[in-house]
């Protein structure tokens, strides 16, 4: 009979199979049979939602289950079907319950998009008929009266509708016949029993359920007959309600039942159990047998089960029956804190999104109901970010101004959902998001402009300055690469001149300087980083090359005091207005401590006394700056000697090539031979000025002599008193005839803020050869030691009476204008001026 039954099933399963879809409100509804096999098509998401496939996989369309529940379904994104990915049983799905669906989520992104779809999953006839026991013993007395109703527990069948019990079969026999009425079994007597004749009657019941096809469970009723108890126990109730917390303590008393029998004695003792109950119910709840009292024993969790059906049976002493229903309604507790579900997130962001990006999707679920289901969610830190309520209680995290890497690079962006619950329960989650870095920064030079000095005759390849700029981006965004701009000097490409290192922005010169054909120039430096695409920035480089020949050269007391004057810088701008507003700087020194230099005066004054530990020689190299913008200057270079006579003046060109010690045995040589070479020379040359002397004596007291323009170096300007110049100095020039190393000392000055004029030279006529006397006996032990060579004679030349400014000695200068770039840097001076002899 079974047999027949097992193999039209399959058969079943494929005719009995039917889709049915209907889309209200963005919902979908499919209906499936229950138990399908892994893999069955359920029905096609992407085609009942109008997409195309490409779309599908793109939106990364998914299905999300609420908590923690088995993924029944799954979807195919290759085809869009929505298929079975585990057993789904429906009697352990939904129990009793005459409809059941399984809802899941399709969540759709970019733009999110949410709809609920709804699994009707139908009965089958998978479970048979199935009473509670094997056997049921019944003692009926013989004195029972025809008519009388015994009940019999009914069968259970775990599936509903046509497929749960439909009918009863009671096995023929010559006693008893089967009243079923709205569920409720009953054996009636239809004959009297005689106990003498029969004893024990065994009946067969048989439970039939509608299904196809049918399913069958039957039971063994033993009835022994007896001769006294005719009552069967009766409930107070036929149906027990109550309601209790989830989470009650263990041996809370539910509710008490209660049943009484007519009868006396033992056929009048009552003792209570459950019915039919299932497993989860039997480790739940327990019936103390005597009193009736239901009490809790497990764990109740409203989420689990919100409610309990159960059937309590009372009985006698001799076995007569009745039952009662008893249901139990669960209610909710706040007891689950919120779930936070990190769905998508665009990790790593650019940091030129625009503020109202989405950059991430979280779902928040509470396992509660109602209030207590009820989620607030929000971002606590100062962040850039905000949540966007979507659908349902899925949130979209949105940014909500503009991000910069360079201050921010990382986020930790920390979410707290709280329930509506007394007390409420929250939970947080905390989301990290980096910043990836776009090429916004170009590279800025650490300065506006920059300057190198640089001698002529220099090395190919000798480092002119360094230029440098940072870019505040990553990696190769912020990796800058140094270039030199296109352009010429004097009528050749830059790059023939300086060659920048691409890596570090040293400058490099690629050919030697000549002072005489070009002094100074500008090249065009740019830097650019490695982005896409590439950002870069320039600055000008001036480069002023100094006359290697020639220097000039002062004289300071010993005895100078902290604020005496020593040297005037004046420096003329052809422009006018604030392009020729000049201020001075010293940017370079041999001690930094020892001179300063007035910022518009241009007045160069000690700072301190002089000390016997300061080097007798101080070299100072003066930068002086016009206004205009872009802001042009012009250089010059000072030698300072701290002496108080010209005897203790060592050989001058020591002092232009200290920084170079490493060619000082090849300058001695050249020097050397020089010395002999025109040695005769110079003999020949001092008796000619010696005698040229004593024939004209009268040089010696005029008041002021015209000295020729060979004396003198080009582009000299006369300083006389004038212009911001206060009162008249006398000088008194010492003039070797064709010598251009001859020297000026400065003599007197009428101004109390200058140097000390204890050194000075006499002006009467007759003392004026002492220091002649003096000179040529210190010449004498000059050239003996210097040059190991016999000393010539400087022989007297005309004293010079010029009228002089306040000020000491004075530099006379012009810096470049942009009419005259190339300028060169002229440097005077009035107290000394000493030129190479070589």
């Amino acid at each position: 009979m079974y047999k027949g039954f097992s193999l039209l099933r399959p058969i079943f399963f494929f005719t009995s199979f039917f889709v049915t879809l209907h889309l209200v409100n963005g919902d979908l509804s499919y209906s499936t049979p229950e138990e399908m096999k892994r893999g069955t098509v359920i029905g096609n998401v992407a085609k009942d939602l109008g997409l195309d496939l490409r779309t599908f996989v793109s939106r990364q369309a998914r299905l999300d289950f609420e908590g923690t529940r088995k993924r029944y379904c799954d979807i195919n994104l290759n085809t869009g079907d929505l298929m079975t990915s585990e057993r789904m049983d429906r009697e352990s799905l939904c129990g009793k319950k005459p409809s059941c669906v399984v809802k899941v989520d399709l969540v759709l992104e970019n733009p999110l998009e949410l709809h609920r779809v709804s699994i009707h999953v139908q009965d089958v006839n998978d479970n048979s008929p199935k009473f509670r026991e094997n056997l049921i013993e019944m003692e009926i007395r013989e004195s029972a009266d025809k008519g009388n109703r015994f009940s019999i527990e009914e069968a259970h069948d775990a599936d509903i509708g046509q497929n749960a019990v439909q009918r009863y079969n009671l096995q023929k026999n010559d006693h008893f016949i089967l009243s079923v009425d709205n569920n409720k079994v009953e054996l009636v007597l239809d004959n009297t029993l005689d106990r003498e004749k029969q004893k024990e009657i065994n009946l067969l019941l048989t439970a039939l359920d509608g299904g196809s096809p049918q399913r069958s469970g039957t039971v063994v009723i033993h009835v022994t007959v007896l001769d006294a108890n005719d009552n069967a126990p009766v409930f107070s109730q036929a149906v027990y309600k109550a309601s209790l917390p989830e989470n009650s303590p263990l041996d809370t008393i539910l509710i008490k039942v209660s049943a009484t029998d007519a009868d006396e004695g033992v056929n009048g003792d009552v003792t209570y159990h459950f019915g039919h109950v299932s497993d989860d119910e039997v480790n739940v709840f327990f019936i103390d047998p005597k009193s009736g009292e239901i009490k809790v024993t497990g764990v109740i969790d409203f989420e689990e089960s919100s409610s309990f059906e159960m059937r309590v049976q009372a009985k006698d002493g001799l076995g007569l029956t009745s039952y009662a229903k008893v249901i139990i309604d669960v209610s909710d507790v706040n007891d689950n804190a919120p779930v936070i579900y990190l769905k998508s997130l665009t990790n790593p962001i650019p940091e030129n999104v625009s503020p109202g990006t989405e950059v991430g999707i979280i779902n928040v679920q509470d396992r509660d109901s109602e209030t207590n289901r009820q989620v607030r969610c929000s971002i606590q830190q100062n962040v850039p970010f905000k949540l966007v309520p979507s659908i349902k209680n899925y949130y979209s995290v949105v940014s909500t101004g503009q991000l910069d890497r360079e201050l921010v690079s990382d986020y930790n962006i920390t979410i707290t959902a709280t329930d509506e619950g007394s007390p409420p329960l929250s939970s947080s989650k905390t989301v990290q998001l980096s910043v990836a870095d776009i090429n916004d920064n170009p590279p800025v030079f650490e300065e506006q402009s920059y300057s190198a000095y640089v001698s002529e005759n220099n090395k190919p390849g000798s480092t002119l300055c360094s230029v440098s700029a940072r870019d505040p981006d990553w990696r190769q965004n912020g990796t800058v690469v140094y270039s030199l701009l296109s352009g010429e000097v004097n009528g050749a490409p830059v790059s023939s001149y300086v060659s920048v290192n691409g890596d570090t922005g040293v400058i490099h010169a690629v050919r030697s300087f000549d002072y005489e054909q070009f002094r100074s120039f500008k090249v065009h430096v740019m830097a650019r980083d490695n982005g896409s695409p590439p950002l870069s920035s320039n600055v000008t480089v001036s480069v002023f090359i100094s006359d290697g020949n020639s220097f000039m050269t002062e004289l300071v007391p010993k005895a100078a005091h902290g604020g005496s004057l020593v040297s005037k810088v004046i420096a003329v701008d052809a422009d006018s207005g604030q392009n020729a507003w000049l201020s001075y700087h010293i940017v370079k020194s041999t001690d930094p401590g020892l001179f300063t230099i007035g910022v518009h005066s241009g007045e160069i004054r000690t700072q301190r006394d002089i000390s016997e530990s300061d080097s007798m020689k101080q070299n100072l190299i003066v930068s002086v700056k016009d206004n205009g913008q872009p802001s042009l200057s012009a250089t010059c270079s000072m030698y300072l000697l701290i002496s108080d006579n010209l005897a203790e003046v060592p050989e001058l060109k020591d002092i232009s090539y200290d920084e170079k010690n490493s060619k000082l045995t090849s300058y001695l040589i050249i020097a050397l031979v020089c010395v002999s070479t025109f040695f005769l020379t110079f003999i020949i040359i001092i008796m000619g000025v010696r005698f040229c002397r004593r024939r004209k004596p009268r040089l010696l007291f005029d008041g002021a002599v015209a000295i020729p323009s060979a004396y003198l170096p080009p582009n000299y300007a006369d300083v006389d008193g004038t212009g911001t110049l206060r009162s008249a100095y006398n000088y008194d020039a010492y003039l070797t005839t064709g010598s251009r190393t001859s020297d000026f000392k400065f003599v007197s000055s009428y101004n109390d803020n200058t140097l000390p004029a204890d050194q000075t030279l006499r002006k009467s006529p007759t003392d004026f050869a002492d220091p002649f006397e003096d000179l040529d006996a210190s010449l004498e032990s000059f050239f003996a030691t210097k040059w190991n060579v016999n000393p010539f004679i400087i022989p007297a030349v005309p004293k010079l009476s010029l009228p002089a400014p306040p000020l000491a000695h004075t530099h006379i200068f012009k810096p470049p204008t942009p009419h005259h770039t190339n300028q060169h840097i002229s440097t005077y001076t009035n107290h000394t001026l000493i030129h190479a002899l070589c």
